[in-house]
């Protein structure tokens, strides 16, 4: 529970994990700085949300703020660093993408608290970053800075008691036990081939350092569509995956497509003939899933939309990775992620998607569905996207967030 409320966190403070493609960077358009008696205070005002890592080097001490998808239109030249513990601030683009890293030079360590702040009143989006030796500053929840560490010579492992968790990812093959699914011309049916497809894929997982992995069928059986979201949080998972093949109203219809939920109307004609095809009666009601009994019905209303306005961007981003995936193991169907109201999906604090690896409808995609080279390629294709994923956006606490954060201190760029 404490894990899941920790990305809940993480969730609403961070909103725009990443945008569907083709959306603009956010601007860090300003600077301003101030000094108290405990504290130096960083803030820098941005043109909409964002997503930020932050950690710390030694030799010389530096704190370095990783920003995601966002890019530098002002700068810290008027910033008066006299008598502070900054020494100088130089920032710069790092990754394939929009993102910037900032580097703040220091004349001695500090203990940093940093939360994002949304828009009130005159002011719009910042990132607030407290300096100071007390240790009384605590973080609130909405802080997803990484914590401080010291920069090692080589990549060492954790240290004895301070393990670092597996991701969990939940794999749900679609249909099963008194519902086949979709049937193809040839007798294939759908819930053997998504059955076969994630059972691989949770072998790979299962042999990946930082993943564990759960399989809401391992067999031949019925799984309403409520308790497979119902193991989603049984398990604490950090994502959840539902693999099909349906069939398209056009026999001519080929090529995987990967979904998420929409609150509104579906993307395309496709998406909402596949959501209403998957829902049947079975609906879920996305509220009783978070803990709100003890909140007021409209602060509870307000927490279930953020919470779910977050996790859709975040599944958003995750679908984006794995189609990009897909692409190089199979033919698609649609280049972007579609929404609908998919009810399997209907996890307000769980990214989630639901990935079609073929319409078995279409003689040429059953075909391939079938042979147990495709199952394996689609299988791995779908493992790189999650590993690209996390590597991207790994969850606090978590072993490959760790491992980020010890990659990150030994490039020699910083």
């Amino acid at each position: 529970m404490h894990r899941r409320q920790m990305l809940l966190n993480m969730l609403l403070a961070s909103a725009a994990l990443s945008l569907p493609l083709g959306a603009y960077a956010t601007q860090i358009r300003n600077a301003r700085i101030w000094r108290s008696d405990d504290k130096l205070r960083l803030v820098l005002d941005l043109s909409g949300p964002v997503q930020y890592k932050t950690f710390t080097l030694t030799s010389p001490d530096r704190l370095i703020i990783d920003i995601s998808g966002a890019r530098l239109t002002g700068d810290f030249n008027q910033l008066a660093l006299a008598n502070t513990p900054i020494k100088s601030i130089r920032s710069g683009h790092y990754g394939t993408g929009e993102d910037t890293r900032i580097v703040l030079d220091l004349t001695a360590p500090v203990k940093l608290n940093s939360f994002l702040l949304g828009p009130e009143g005159s002011q719009g989006h910042r990132l607030v970053l407290d300096m100071g030796d007390s240790a009384h500053i605590h973080a609130p929840a909405a802080v997803i800075a990484a914590a401080p560490v010291s920069a090692p010579p080589s990549l060492p492992t954790p240290e004895k008691g301070q393990r670092k968790r597996d991701i969990m990812v939940v794999v749900d093959a679609g249909h099963g036990g008194k519902d086949p699914g979709a049937i193809g011309s040839r007798g294939e049916r759908e819930k053997d081939v998504v059955l076969s497809i994630a059972q691989l894929l949770a072998k790979r997982l299962k042999r990946e350092k930082g993943y564990d992995v759960r399989l809401v069928r391992n067999d031949d059986f019925f799984v309403p569509l409520r308790k497979r979201v119902d193991l989603a949080h049984k398990y604490n998972a950090d994502m959840f995956i539902s693999v099909h093949a349906d069939a398209a109203p056009r026999l001519t219809a080929s090529g995987a497509s990967v979904f998420a939920l929409s609150e509104g109307g579906a993307t395309s004609a496709t998406a909402r003939f596949m959501a209403q095809r998957e829902n049947g009666a079975d609906l879920l009601g996305a509220n009783s899933l978070l803990n709100l009994k003890d909140k007021d019905p409209m602060l509870a209303g307000v927490i279930l939309d953020m919470s779910m306005n977050a996790t859709i961007a975040a599944s958003l981003q995750l679908g984006n990775t794995i189609l990009g995936s897909l692409a190089d193991v199979t033919s698609l169907h649609q280049k972007r992620v579609e929404q609908a109201g998919f009810a399997v999906l209907k996890s307000p604090d769980v990214p989630s998607i639901l990935v079609e690896t073929g319409f078995i409808s279409n003689a040429k995609d059953s075909q391939r569905l079938v042979t147990a080279r495709h199952q394996q390629a689609v299988a791995d294709g779908l493992f790189d996207g999650l590993q690209q994923y996390f590597r991207r956006n790994p969850p606090v606490g978590s072993y490959v967030a760790w491992q980020e954060e010890q990659k990150l201190i030994n490039q020699a760029l910083v």
